[in-house]
């Protein structure tokens, strides 16, 4: 699992139409508040999609705040996950984790397990982004056990086990793992999951040194991703074709991979993959020149 932004748009509109049913002026202005949630999420959204993380940040805030002064469960959770994952993809990770903390349980505020599952596996992505393994996989337990039989994150939980095991080295349990997530979200029909699988698997395939495996399967990732304009991760799978390229000796092959990934980088504001990108270019350039 890598980071992706929860959908509140439905949540909102339900509760925008129940309250529109009385005329009450408590009701009215609940349905206001509701509505303004909304718009703040959505702008988050946008701002997201335009690389704005601060702007983004600021308008999940907003949304978050008004979801707790009306005690709505879903919009807390679905407000405070995005926020953690804006936070996060600023490296801001104690601001991260304090979003997190809106889904502590209080009074008759209840999250469903489906929510908790999603806190805890971001947790667990925090913790491995700060190289916190056995914390991490402390946080994947708690997911797992969160998550009730045909949980639609299932794919997910056994997606950030391969990450673990990819960091700790053991790339056949990397692998193991991620074909089960593999499977869990081909069932579910999740193709975010289904991408971040076979990433994994062509890492894992890379680092064990097959090109042709691991190009295999991170051919199969970028289609996904590109159907789902998911810009980031579009750029993660072109920065490891480069690498399976470089591998098979294709030096050219590879330059052109880590040109477009910086590309699709600068184009997302995306300065940490930008800068990966430019690195390995001139690797490649000096590898070329014998230098």
């Amino acid at each position: 699992m890598t980071l992706r932004f929860v959908p509140l748009s439905l949540v909102v509109l339900v509760l925008v139409a129940l309250a529109g049913c009385s005329q009450a002026p408590k009701a009215t202005s609940t349905a206001a508040r509701q509505a303004a949630a909304l718009e703040a999420n959505r702008k988050g959204e946008a701002y997201v999609r335009h690389g704005e993380l601060e702007n983004a940040a600021r308008s999940y805030v907003e949304a978050l705040r008004l979801s707790q002064s009306l005690e709505d469960a879903e919009g807390i959770a679905a407000n405070a996950i995005n926020l953690s994952i804006v936070r996060q993809r600023q490296a801001r990770f104690a601001e991260a984790r304090s979003a997190l903390g809106a889904l502590k349980e209080q009074g008759n505020l209840r999250f469903s397990p489906l929510r908790q599952t999603e806190a805890a596996l971001r947790h667990a992505l925090l913790e491995l982004d700060e190289r916190k393994f056995s914390a991490a996989e402390d946080w994947v337990a708690k997911a797992s056990g969160h998550c009730a039989e045909r949980c639609p994150l299932t794919g997910a939980i056994h997606n950030v086990r391969a990450q673990l095991a990819l960091q700790a080295g053991q790339l056949d349990a990397a692998a193991a793992s991620a074909r089960a997530a593999h499977d869990a979200s081909r069932s579910a029909g999740d193709r975010a999951e289904l991408a971040n699988a076979l990433r994994i698997l062509g890492i894992a395939a890379l680092r064990q040194g097959d090109a042709a495996a691991a190009r295999a399967q991170l051919e199969q990732a970028l289609a996904l991703d590109r159907e789902m304009g998911a810009s980031r991760k579009i750029a993660f799978d072109l920065l490891a074709l480069g690498r399976a390229a470089a591998l098979a000796g294709d030096r050219d092959g590879a330059r052109a991979y880590y040109g477009r990934a910086l590309a699709v980088s600068e184009a997302d504001r995306d300065g940490v993959a930008a800068a990966e990108a430019r690195s390995l270019l001139e690797i490649v350039d000096v590898k070329k020149e014998g230098r």
